[in-house]
């Protein structure tokens, strides 16, 4: 396929942007924006968008919807970033310009992202290009961590049998995610009688139990599937409360992966079956799911390869370089695993997100690749076009 670049008007138009997404970086870095806090960064990007001439709403997921042609089309593309850290604080986080660079935490991940898409769409209206079909911006809500993809799970909800493409704007430009890793993550709690560490020696301890049971999990042998990879992992380990007190309650969480649904279906056995293997008659161990993701592949091949190679070809032109199809625990598991065409890619390098995000050439690639998705570039300059 031929893939049409963008006219010097329109670069000249992303470079002069410059100094206003930085800016915009900047204050979207002081909203902080935990999973599931996100109300106040929302707020502002809906605000930002209708001073801009654009008709924005905030779901019931915390998600900013703002479409172009989607009450007139059928089917639709989505493009969407995240808006939620995955830091917890609620105060804003420090911030520093140094060598060029932007430092504060949550600044790529996926802040960068979001601002860049934000200058785009404006960019995009002031210009006049509209999309050939109806197209969903989405900055979206509970991505990190324990969020379990709410936001895109609402989206999803109410557009999923109308999206023919889907693509999420997260983490770098050195790959492009394409492949689904699902999750299923645990809290697991112990209950004893506890005691005193002398009186009452011997009596069964909480923080016992849980040693029990990671032992047991760091035993079991992984499932084996072509093409796929298994992990698992215990990650805190909490509980007791003094040197001198035999504990009574003590807790862990845990949590399994793969890019496979058999695997993940094996291990949810495995767990179940450590568990029955491991109960004692004097404590009481309680599971609690905290979240699943999904995985899962689209149900068209073409159509995802071709999303794939257009999404490595824009960023191999601009970015420079062949860019990896990587697996990945990102909002395109949600479309994967109901078998729309998905991928994902970022706008920053080298684990900071360039201040010069105008003439990064992150940015121009992901213009170019939604520009020859959805629609179509007017101006009097003559084509370029690359093969991909």
């Amino acid at each position: 396929m031929e893939m049409r670049l963008l006219s010097a008007a329109l670069e000249d138009e992303i470079e002069a942007a410059q100094s206003e997404t930085l800016e915009l970086i900047k204050t979207l870095c002081r909203i902080p924006a935990p999973s599931h806090r996100e109300e106040r960064r929302a707020a502002f990007i809906r605000e930002w968008l209708e001073a801009r001439g654009f008709s924005a709403e905030i779901d019931d997921a915390k998600n900013v919807r703002c479409g172009w042609g989607v009450e007139e089309s059928g089917e639709i593309a989505v493009v969407m970033a995240h808006i939620d850290t995955v830091f917890p604080d609620l105060e804003p986080m420090p911030m520093r310009e140094e060598n060029g660079r932007l430092y504060c935490p949550g600044v790529g991940d996926d802040t960068a992202n979001v601002a860049g898409m934000l200058i785009l769409m404006d960019r995009m209206r002031r210009l006049g290009l509209r999309p050939n079909g109806g197209v969903l911006f989405v900055c979206n809500s509970c991505e990190e961590g324990l969020g379990n993809l709410k936001g895109c799970k609402a989206i999803m909800r109410d557009f999923a049998p109308r999206v023919k493409a889907f693509l999420s704007l997260d983490d770098q430009s050195t790959h492009v995610c394409a492949r689904a890793v699902g999750s299923a993550r645990y809290r697991i709690t112990a209950d004893t009688r506890g005691g005193h560490s002398f009186a009452d020696f011997g009596a069964r301890s909480a923080i016992e139990v849980l040693s029990r049971l990671t032992c047991a999990l760091y035993r079991q042998a992984l499932p084996r599937a072509a093409g796929s990879v298994t992990t698992y992992n215990v990650g805190m380990i909490s509980g007791g409360t003094s040197i001198n007190a035999i504990a009574q309650h003590a807790e862990m969480l845990y949590e399994y992966r793969s890019n496979d649904a058999k695997s993940l279906a094996a291990m949810k056995e495995k767990l179940n079956v450590i568990l029955r293997e491991n109960t004692l008659p004097d404590a009481k161990v309680t599971v609690e799911l905290l979240g699943e993701r999904p995985c899962g592949t689209a149900t068209d091949p073409a159509a995802q390869k071709a999303l794939e190679t257009a999404c490595c070809a824009a960023l191999k032109h601009y970015v420079g370089g062949k860019k990896p199809i990587s697996v990945g625990s990102t909002d395109c598991n949600i479309p994967l695993s109901l078998g729309i065409p998905s991928a994902s890619f970022g706008m920053y390098r080298a684990g900071f997100f360039l201040t010069k995000i105008s003439k990064n050439p992150c940015v121009t690639a992901f213009f170019v690749l939604f520009l020859n998705l959805t629609s179509n570039e007017k101006g009097n300059e003559k084509e370029k076009k690359i093969e991909t």
